[in-house]
């Protein structure tokens, strides 16, 4: 048991440092002690994972200053403000670099650092979660399978390489507005579909199709720049149960309070299936619902639902 308290930034799924853009061994969560420095507890079949939420709300984590495409300074924030648009508090939200990229494609201004990041290659990808939504999106050279990883996608296509992240938006912008595939698919509605994911067979061959379709498509934006590509993306083997249609409930207990406790089986994106103490019950949880709050690690277990028929 400890009573020092963690701010968590959420789930992440690292490259190796020697080869940046590969696939990772095993997920993390990343906490920021009092100190300001970082601990992460890697996330694997059989982990055990006890906290409890330690204050009310979410604070701020802070913001990013970008130097080049594989340099950047992450800089806390002072006093852990309560966050305000996000998880970042309005002081960290006007200074971070990353928030003027969304407009970089249309001629917005950008600082050089960042002008730097986004002149490397960047992909476009069209992903499809557990219920079959999908949506398109882009990923950095450096970030082209950990982008996918993170967001808990099941299956997903590049289908576009592009020498820049303005070339690759333009394209991203198309395939929305003449396929009509958004460039969101909300949390919850990925951890909802979690808990009965549909066929494997029957999501792979919706991005299949979906990515056949956008692929269609590309030659309209008139623009040079690109190639289209035909490439499949490779699902973490963790991610293998939780993608597949064992029995398993949405987990019981809100994640903005109390104890909680569970062994970690698989992880999907910041999605876990977890078993509870005293059950061999299987349950759906985003950790993603802890960003940005502060937790104490311990030894806690989470409440097992006192009608377990009810479940079924």
């Amino acid at each position: 048991m400890t009573d020092t308290s963690y701010l968590v930034h959420g789930v992440f799924w690292p490259a190796p440092p020697e080869s940046p853009g590969a696939p990772a061994a095993l997920p993390v969560l990343r906490l920021q002690g009092p100190d300001g420095t970082f601990t992460e507890t890697a996330l694997d079949d059989g982990t055990r994972l006890g906290f409890r939420l330690a204050v009310e709300g979410t604070s701020c984590l802070g913001h990013h200053r970008v130097h080049g495409p594989g340099r950047r300074d992450h800089i806390l924030c002072k006093g852990r403000s309560p966050s305000a648009r996000g998880h970042q508090c309005e002081r960290c939200f006007v200074a971070d670099d990353f928030r003027l990229m969304h407009d970089f494609h249309r001629g917005g201004g950008v600082p050089p650092g960042l002008r730097s990041y986004l002149m490397q290659p960047h992909w476009l990808y069209i992903a499809t979660f557990a219920s079959g939504a999908s949506k398109v999106g882009t990923a950095s050279d450096l970030r082209k399978w950990q982008r996918l990883a993170e967001q808990g996608a099941v299956a997903a296509s590049y289908i576009a390489r592009a020498a820049d992240g303005r070339v690759v938006r333009i394209l991203e912008d198309l395939v929305t507005r003449d396929g009509g595939l958004p460039q969101q698919v909300r949390s919850a509605a990925k951890a909802a579909a979690l808990a009965a994911p549909a066929p494997a067979d029957q999501l792979n061959s919706r991005n299949a199709a979906l990515a056949d379709d956008a692929r269609r498509l590309l030659p309209g934006a008139d623009e040079d720049g690109f190639e289209v590509v035909t490439e499949t993306w490779t699902r973490p083997r963790l991610a293998g149960r939780l993608c597949s249609g064992t029995a398993r409930h949405a987990y019981p207990h809100a994640l903005d309070s109390g104890a909680h406790g569970f062994t970690v089986r698989s992880v999907c994106g910041s999605f876990v299936l977890a078993t509870l103490d005293g059950s061999n019950l299987e349950f759906v949880l985003d950790l993603g619902r802890l960003k940005g709050r502060t937790i104490e690690l311990g030894r806690h277990s989470s409440e097992v639902p006192a009608v377990q028929e009810a479940l079924f």
